[in-house]
């Protein structure tokens, strides 16, 4: 395992964080809570020593979870970040009545890491003036917090101005080989690393989107390379090929999938890929923007939709179909996981969209998502559908 330090304090972090908002689920959603376990303290276990969760990931269970997992001494082995939950502050009390329930669902005294969740502009204001600096200031010498930070969806504008408005520590920004001009951006995390402040990055490989299934056309291209590697060993170097990026948070839910990080992590110098090589993600990004319709990362922030439409299935489906062009397929997948034949749910379909915009509050990319679940109907639904949804039912709903 590598490791960078931060900027201020010079922790020596591990350059793979493991994130917690996708750890393995049950059939019913809920933490598959021993598997998770074992995920956790095997990355620990091989040098991973920063972990990231935060108030509404799995509905509010992971940070319990997260508390019960660093039982047994991994506590003390580790970094534990987690997350003021920004948009239901309402006053200055509910600052410290957030935290200090995060302390007892976590099982510690203090926080490592903790950080405003989700900010963009209207949000820091908001909190400002309700007094955010005076809780950082007072929680930072009482020891509840030791470094404070902020993780961030908004413009580049917002981002520079946020920066300047405190003594941060460090920051955690969306970024990677097709996020470069979105939100901070390579702008931002070089200014915020010009400032002094560690950089945090989030959805590396864009919620698993940039390294599996990869699109035939994008495979094509990786094959160019006379070194191979993986989808995922390339976005995630890319990432780690910037000085400027501390530590790189994977919401790695599979055991191979954490295999495979930590082996690239002893590996993945900053400013280690070639000319070359950085020409070919170039081409490799090009053609993603070629394909996606949608820009989602299944981060689920947007769910639960009142009206049941399983926002991220459906973008999943609609991105599929033009990664891969097998029209037919991605209809009958389509009828699969959103009629709910698989899990013995409700259906979710994109056309049980009534517009009614709670989403777009709540979507960290600023997605138009009643726009973008228009045409996710119209191009998988279709008079086909009833005949669709019967053959999947009849397939996979148990006897």
């Amino acid at each position: 395992m590598l490791y960078r330090k931060m900027p201020k304090n010079e922790d020596e972090l591990s350059i793979l964080g493991f994130g917690c908002m996708r750890l393995p689920t049950k059939e019913d959603r809920t933490i598959d809570e021993e598997r998770a376990r074992k995920q956790v303290r095997y990355a620990i276990d091989h040098g991973v020593n920063y972990i990231d969760t935060a108030w509404p990931y799995h509905m509010g269970e992971s940070e319990p979870f997260v508390g019960r997992a660093l039982a047994d001494g991994y506590r003390e082995k580790v970094k534990l970040a987690t997350k003021l939950p920004s948009w239901m502050v309402e006053s200055r009390e509910d600052m410290d009545k957030f935290l200090n329930a995060q302390l007892e669902k976590l099982c510690t005294d203090h926080i490592d890491y903790y950080l405003i969740h989700s900010l963009v502009g209207e949000t820091w204001t908001k909190l400002e003036t309700l007094g955010v600096i005076d809780f950082f200031d007072k929680a930072r010498a009482d020891g509840r917090i030791i470094n404070a930070g902020f993780s961030f969806h908004g413009s580049r504008e917002d981002f520079r101005k946020i920066v300047d408005g405190y003594d941060w520590d460090f920051c955690q920004i969306q970024y990677n080989f097709l996020d470069e001009k979105n939100q901070a951006g390579t702008e931002g995390l070089e200014y915020a690393a010009s400032k002094g402040l560690g950089v945090i990055i989030m959805e590396p490989l864009r919620g698993g989107k940039l390294a599996s299934p990869v699109p035939p056309a994008v495979e094509d291209i990786w094959n160019e390379s006379p070194v191979k590697r993986t989808a995922a060993e390339w976005g995630l170097r890319w990432v780690w090929n910037h000085p400027e990026v501390t530590v790189v948070l994977s919401g790695m839910n599979e055991e191979t999938h954490i295999e495979e990080n930590l082996a690239v992590a002893d590996k993945a110098y900053p400013n280690s890929l070639t000319e070359a090589e950085l020409q070919l993600v170039k081409k490799v990004e090009q053609k993603y923007r070629e394909l996606m319709k949608a820009g989602c990362t299944g981060c689920r922030y947007c769910m639960p939709c009142p009206e049941g439409v399983d926002i991220p299935a459906c973008f999943n489906a609609y991105n599929n179909l033009h990664m891969f062009g097998n029209a037919d397929e991605a209809k009958f997948m389509y009828a699969v996981g959103l009629s709910g034949a698989l899990s013995g749910g409700k259906p979710g379909f994109a056309s049980q969209c009534v517009q009614c915009g709670q989403c777009l509050e709540k979507c960290p990319q600023h997605l138009d998502i009643p726009t973008i679940l228009e045409s996710v109907s119209e191009e998988l639904e279709g008079p086909d559908m009833e005949k669709r949804v019967a053959m999947a039912k009849q397939m996979f709903t148990k006897k």
